[in-house]
């Protein structure tokens, strides 16, 4: 509703102010409701949005991660797996665009530090069926694995890349089809940091 309001009225940065407020509020109440200890921490509790201050924090190896797909129909599929889409070869384009992807996270994503990546790889999987799906029952699968040695975990690096790279796949084969859908984009695993290992499916 806040956000319906955001878009409809001049006063933008009032409303933007109350709307991260009543974030920072509403996960404080769940914090407690939850009986856990965590908050936003890209905003603070008055509401103001905010780059976290990790000066302190000792660097440490972290890795992380991400997963996503491209679901397309069979034509466009076996396009892609013949190198036949004519703006080139998708799947070298699509390992490029998500490489670079992940190295400009933090020009994308405003509260991202930036950081000084040691490795960044973007590995695709062709799936000619899936299950339950008739008419988009093919796929290009990606995963991206992001490593830095840093004050802060990589998620949102792998995260970019996987999604820079999917929606290349997207610019890539749109001429043949445009009902193709991006889906299930997540951080599947991470490594280092104060949480340590986290392993999702």
């Amino acid at each position: 509703m806040l956000y319906a309001l955001y878009q409809g009225t001049s006063r933008r940065p009032q409303l933007l102010s109350l709307c991260l407020t009543q974030a920072a509020t509403t996960s404080r109440l769940l914090s407690t409701s939850l009986g856990l200890h965590t908050k936003l921490t890209h905003v603070d509790d008055a509401g103001n949005a905010h780059m976290v201050d990790v000066s302190d924090k000792p660097p440490t190896q972290r890795s992380a991660t991400a997963r996503g797909r491209v679901l397309m129909n069979r034509d466009t599929f076996n396009l892609v797996k013949q190198d036949k889409i004519k703006k080139g070869n998708v799947l070298a384009v699509v390992q490029i665009a998500g490489i670079q992807g992940a190295k400009s996270c933090s020009q994308m994503i405003p509260l991202c530090h930036p950081l000084n990546l040691t490795k960044v790889s973007v590995n695709l999987r062709l799936i000619d069926i899936l299950p339950g799906n008739d008419h988009l029952c093919c796929a290009v699968e990606i995963e991206s694995v992001v490593k830095c040695k840093g004050e802060t975990g990589v998620e949102m690096e792998a995260l970019s890349a996987v999604s820079v790279a999917a929606l290349t796949v997207f610019d890539m084969c749109k001429a043949v089809s445009k009902t193709m859908r991006i889906d299930g984009v997540r951080v599947v695993e991470k490594l280092g940091g104060k949480s340590g290992h986290w392993k999702g499916d």
